[in-house]
């Protein structure tokens, strides 16, 4: 792929769309792609998380215990690693032929230091998602406590 259908397909993931066309121009220039055949792990739970992967083509089955989602084409897994060091809460295993874009937390934090607009646009997304994450843990604790 190139670099122009890589920032057409980091345009599609929503949370990266804030950032606008010239941060994910430096993404997709420094960013890496890695290929996958179907049962290798993209990750284990309890690995270190220092990147969050784009799907370019194929699956991924993300485990978190009991609960399970498949990523396709498009879609961002790991996307908290992007922002902060932790551990990784989940495994994630190719169901097919697939390849992702790799996007290091270092790559990230030196887009967003280089561009405050993008910084902003990112932080204003993130708060706006807690906020309304603290709403609905609220709503839940009410509608439970009747």
């Amino acid at each position: 792929m190139s670099i122009d259908d890589d920032v057409a397909l980091l345009e599609r993931v929503p949370t990266l769309r804030l950032l606008g066309t010239a941060a994910l121009r430096m993404l997709a220039i420094g960013s890496e792609q890695r290929d996958f055949s179907p049962g290798d792990y993209l990750f284990n739970a309890g690995d270190d998380a220092d990147a969050g992967y784009i799907v370019q083509r194929g699956s991924f089955r993300v485990e978190d215990g009991g609960a399970e989602v498949v990523a396709g084409p498009g879609a961002l897994i790991g996307e908290l690693a992007l922002i902060v060091a932790m551990k990784r809460p989940s495994s994630a295993v190719a169901l097919d032929h697939s390849s992702v874009i790799r996007v290091s937390r270092s790559l990230f934090q030196r887009v967003l230091e280089s561009d405050p607009g993008a910084a902003r646009r990112l932080r204003d997304e993130l708060a706006t998602r807690t906020s309304q994450l603290a709403s609905d843990i609220l709503m839940a604790g009410a509608k439970l406590s009747i």
